[in-house]
């Protein structure tokens, strides 16, 4: 099942468009045509309006766009939508600006639907973000195989909590902690971006609309990247996990272990499953096929990134290997159990189901 979804899903397209960036001298003027015009300031780019233009030219309707850089307020006018500049949000006049002291908007507080869990203030990214995730989302999904309406508003999360949110974070200038960090770190996508406007001691005649092209190639790839990775790696996981909590009372009458057919990340997808089945810490042991001949039995941790179980494996095992964990354990093909009880192998599907029962009655 997960072989065959990723397959489905792995044609998601990387294609990397190259749109064009053009100064307010450029505009075209024949009569035969209309050109779209995204608008945005000129001068020092920076993430999160090279990430909102891009977007935007991902977006049928604005993937012709011109992307005019400038903060004449008659030029800015002119567009059919601006974002980073103007000091106006307003999602039915196309404007997108968060600098405005008055701006206090979240994704919970555009998008009341999602909850109330984003509390970081929104940039000119998390804005078009805001308003045409789910249109960009579902424009990189294979069109034989379009995403549900419960599984897009899933990826349209997951994407804004593991990318988009770091861009709101840092350019509102948001600190990661209350803390002052240990470290810095210096490569991050906004980092990089930043780095390709020209320094103030180096030559300032270069074309800075050519560089705000590559920083939008540049945003291209991380953006592509995450979408593709939670349509064709971490959904496909998820639908797996659900499927194997739903079969529980299969593997044991008790419905405290499930079983995993193959080796794939399963932590976050079973606490949320959870939730969502009124489940909360029902799942104690997971098994899987971790390669030939070799089976693990693990607790499930009280939290995705906790050390602390929530039932460990029997605690007489612990730190035993081998033929004497085998005849401690009264189980055949016993392999190891960590000294902590959290993780434990054996040789066979069954021996690894026989260490989770024993382990679950200890």
């Amino acid at each position: 099942m997960l072989f065959t979804f990723i397959r489905r899903y792995s044609s998601v397209l990387y294609c990397i468009a190259k749109p064009s960036v053009v100064r307010p001298t450029r505009f075209s003027t024949s009569k035969y045509q209309v050109t779209m015009k995204i608008g945005t300031h000129d001068g020092v780019f920076h993430c999160d309006e090279v990430l909102a233009c891009y977007m935007l030219k991902r977006l049928p309707q604005y993937k012709e766009a011109e992307i005019v850089r400038s903060r004449d307020p008659a030029i800015l006018a002119e567009c059919d939508i601006v974002v980073d500049v103007s000091a106006v949000f307003d999602h039915a006049k196309k404007r997108y600006d968060h600098h405005q002291r008055e701006f206090t908007e979240t994704l919970s507080t555009v998008r009341k639907d999602l909850g109330d869990q984003f509390k970081i203030k929104l940039s000119s990214a998390g804005l078009i973000y805001a308003f045409y995730g789910e249109e960009l989302i579902q424009g990189l999904a294979p069109k034989e195989f379009p995403l549900t309406p419960h599984d897009l508003n899933i990826i349209f999360k997951k994407v804004y909590e593991n990318f988009i949110q770091e861009i709101d974070a840092i350019d509102n200038g948001v600190p990661m902690t209350d803390e002052e960090p240990r470290y810095k770190i210096q490569t991050h996508l906004s980092r990089r971006v930043g780095r390709l406007n020209p320094e103030w001691n180096t030559n300032q005649t270069v074309n800075t609309d050519e560089i705000f092209q590559k920083a939008m190639n540049l945003v291209s790839e991380e953006f592509l990247y995450t979408v593709n990775y939670f349509i064709s790696v971490w959904l496909p996981a998820r639908d797996s996990v659900k499927s194997a909590i739903e079969s529980r009372f299969e593997v044991h009458k008790s419905g405290n272990i499930v079983e995993f057919t193959e080796r794939f990340p399963w932590k976050e997808h079973l606490f949320d499953i959870e939730e969502e089945m009124g489940l909360k810490d029902e799942i104690k042991y997971v098994i899987f096929n971790d390669k030939p001949n070799s089976w693990r039995v693990q607790a499930v941790p009280q939290n995705p990134s906790s050390f602390v179980t929530r039932k460990p494996l029997h605690k007489e095992w612990w730190g035993v290997r081998d033929e004497m964990l085998s005849d401690v354990a009264g189980i055949k093909n016993c392999v190891f159990c960590h000294s902590t009880g959290f993780i434990g192998g054996n040789t066979t599907k069954e021996g690894a189901l026989q260490m989770a029962v024993a382990s679950l009655e200890a």
